[in-house]
């Protein structure tokens, strides 16, 4: 499922998106005996924002943000943790993409699918930015 929250209302040329899609992990998520037992399928998605005049202007690695170290955090953190709460989950995946400091704007959707009967998934969404928020 695509996020849309972060789109662009206003084009601005030097904003990167980055996206994360569908990173397929286990953890221990949930309340339940079973749940807290045996870890479970998660799936994350999270949309990154950065400034990349510098990465496009000079074609170098280091000028870029680096999503494959965020990346590598993030499953070392999901699948080394234990989480009663997906809220709990997805603000400390946000909280530690946002820990990097060329990231301007992220939204994480975690889904744990199966949660509920019926229903393919059940998903949780936070965003977060260090730009000041205007107001309409």
């Amino acid at each position: 499922m695509p996020l849309h929250a972060l789109n662009d209302q206003h084009l601005d040329h030097d904003l990167a998106t980055i996206r994360l899609k569908n990173l397929r992990l286990r953890t221990h998520i949930g309340i339940k005996e079973e749940e807290i037992r045996n870890r479970q399928d998660v799936v994350i998605n999270a949309v990154i924002r950065y400034r990349a005049e510098k990465a496009v202007a000079f074609n170098h690695i280091e000028q870029a943000l680096d999503y494959r170290t965020i990346s590598k955090q993030v499953i070392a953190h999901v699948e080394e943790n234990r989480f009663l709460l997906l809220e709990r989950m997805t603000r400390e995946v946000l909280d530690l993409i946002m820990s990097f400091e060329q990231v301007l704007m992220a939204q994480v959707e975690i889904d744990k699918p199966h949660a509920l009967r019926f229903a393919d998934s059940v998903s949780i969404t936070l965003s977060d930015t260090r730009e000041p928020r205007r107001e309409a």
